[in-house]
C-alpha cells in the first residue's frame, strides 16, 4: 500500500469514528511521535495521532498508551487535551481536542517570549508539576509498568552514555561512578511525564492550558521530573545552543514554587546531577546518529560544548 493510500485509509477511519463529515488530514508541525495531523469536524478542530504504517506500536509510537494517560488525567488538576476518539485497530490512532496556545522553550527555541511572561510561565509550570505528582496513580488503572528506581535510572542512562564516543563525553566515567556510589533512597512512585518543560506545555499568556507529549510517561520518583524541569531555567546549561533569557526563575525559586511550603525533598542535588547526565547522554546519542549518517541533522554539531558542560556541572553539583 502506498503512503497516499495509507493516509486515505486513516482518513476514512477518522470519518467513520466521528460519524460526520471531516476535513482533510493536515500534517501538524511540532509532532515528534508517530504521525500527527490536524482535522476539522463541523466547527471544531482536532488533533489525530497515529502509529506510522509498518511501524511497531512501541515507545513513542504507542498511541494507545498516550491516549490512556490523557484519559486518566481528564478532569484532574493537570490540564490536558480531551480524548474524543480511540481506534485500537492496527495501525492504532486516537483523536483529541485541538488546544490553542504556544509551547516555547525560552532558552532553546528561536521564537521570542517576553521575559516577564517566560518567568511567570515557568513558575506556573512548577505548580502544574506539583499537581501532576499529586495525581493518584490508581487513575491509570491496572497493568501499569513497575516504576523505575533511582538505581535503575543510573543503569539505563549509563548504557546510553557508554554508547557515545568517548571523545564526546569527557569526565563521564567519573560522573557515572559518583552517581552509582551515592544512589539515594526512592520516594513513593508518582505519575511522571518524562520530559516536563515549557516546550511541551501549551500556554496562553502566563497560563498553562495543556500539557502535551506524553510519549514516555511512567511511574517513578518525582525528583526525576523535577530535576529535568530545573535544567531549562538557565541558558548557561546549554553553551553553544542556549539563548540568554533574563529574569527566568532561579532553581531555588522554582523549587520553592514546586514545594509550595512543603518540606524540602531529600537528595535533590543527586537528581539534578542525574538529569544533567541524562541530557548529556541523549545529546551525545543524537550527535552520534548524525555522524554515522543514521539521521542527517547538521545542527547536532553544535552540541559538544553543551555535553561537556552538563557533565562538568553535574560533577560540580555532587561536590
Amino acid at each position: 500500500m502506498t503512503v497516499g493510500a495509507e493516509e486515505a485509509e486513516l482518513a476514512a477511519r477518522v470519518r467513520e469514528a466521528f460519524g460526520q463529515p471531516v476535513g482533510d488530514l493536515k500534517p501538524l508541525a511540532g509532532g515528534h511521535s508517530g504521525l500527527t495531523y490536524q482535522v476539522t469536524a463541523g466547527p471544531n478542530r482536532y488533533v489525530v495521532k497515529a502509529v506510522p504504517p509498518r511501524e511497531r506500536p512501541v515507545g513513542r509510537n504507542d498511541m494507545l498508551r498516550q491516549a490512556r494517560v490523557l484519559r486518566a488525567l481528564d478532569g484532574s488538576a493537570v490540564p490536558v487535551p480531551a480524548v474524543v476518539a480511540v481506534d485500537e485497530r492496527v495501525p492504532a490512532w486516537f483523536a483529541m481536542e485541538f488546544v490553542a496556545g504556544e509551547a516555547i522553550e525560552p532558552v532553546l527555541d528561536d521564537e521570542h517570549v517576553p521575559a516577564d511572561v517566560a518567568r511567570m510561565r515557568m513558575l506556573e509550570l512548577a505548580g502544574v508539576l506539583r499537581r501532576l505528582h499529586g495525581v493518584d496513580p490508581a487513575r491509570l488503572g491496572p497493568d501499569v509498568p513497575e516504576p523505575l528506581s533511582a538505581a535503575g535510572e543510573v543503569e539505563r542512562w549509563s548504557r546510553t552514555m557508554h554508547a557515545v564516543p568517548r571523545e564526546l563525553r569527557p569526565g563521564a566515567e567519573e560522573l557515572l561512578r559518583r552517581l552509582g556510589e551515592n544512589v539515594p533512597a526512592d520516594l513513593p512512585p508518582v505519575l511522571v511525564h518524562g520530559d516536563f518543560r515549557l516546550g511541551n506545555v501549551l500556554c496562553r499568556g502566563e497560563r498553562a492550558v495543556a500539557v502535551l507529549d506524553w510519549e514516555i510517561w511512567s511511574l517513578g520518583d518525582p525528583r526525576t521530573d523535577l530535576g529535568w524541569f530545573l535544567l531549562f531555567g538557565d541558558h548557561r546549561n546549554f553553551p553553544g545552543v542556549g539563548r540568554e533569557t533574563r529574569g527566568l526563575p532561579t532553581e531555588p525559586e522554582l523549587l520553592a514554587a514546586y514545594l509550595d511550603g512543603a518540606p524540602e525533598l531529600p537528595a535533590m542535588d543527586w537528581f539534578r546531577a542525574l538529569c544533567r547526565m541524562k541530557m548529556a547522554a541523549i545529546m551525545g546519542h543524537n550527535l552520534r546518529r548524525h555522524r554515522e549518517g543514521r539521521r542527517h541533522d547538521p545542527d547536532q554539531e553544535r552540541l559538544p560544548p553543551t555535553i561537556s558542560a552538563l557533565i562538568r556541572t553535574a560533577r560540580d553539583i555532587l561536590g
